[in-house]
């Protein structure tokens, strides 16, 4: 069996998936302001321009920084989330995000007596006929 305070993630992968991530977003901005022009016209410079030049700063940054976890991190195995720590972040957050899908599957009020129902039953320990009548009357207080 797995130790709880087993690494699930490690500082140097975190470093790296920010430094992609925001990559990706200087590029979407660089991509997306060619289309409007990058250069300078007759009245100033074109939409594009500065958008253009912002990415191309943020691309710059990071690659520095993944440049910089690489060569600081790379034989040290900081943890960054270990495995109690991510199964606490998907208890709070999985629900969350399971009342989104289900709202827009089966509408708001179905998701929020769902959802309501779950976290009392699940992680609240209520009975469930408690947490059937809590649900069905926070549907009715808000929505009716």
């Amino acid at each position: 069996m797995r130790s709880p305070s087993e690494p699930l993630v490690t500082r140097l992968t975190m470093e790296i998936a920010v430094a992609l991530f925001t990559a990706t977003i200087g590029a979407i901005a660089v991509f997306g302001s060619v289309g409007d022009g990058i250069g300078w016209d007759v009245a100033g410079p074109q939409a594009g321009y500065f958008p253009f030049y912002i990415g191309l700063i943020v691309i710059a940054a990071s690659l520095g920084a993944l440049i910089q976890a690489v060569i600081k991190h790379r034989d040290r195995k900081d943890i960054f989330l270990t495995r109690e720590q991510g199964g606490r972040i998907l208890a709070f957050g999985g629900p969350m995000i399971a009342f989104v899908i289900l709202a827009n599957l089966l509408g708001l009020y179905v998701a929020l007596f769902l959802y309501l129902f779950g976290a009392m039953v699940f992680q609240g320990g209520y009975r469930p006929l408690k947490a059937g009548l809590v649900g069905i009357d926070s549907v009715l207080l808000f929505y009716a």
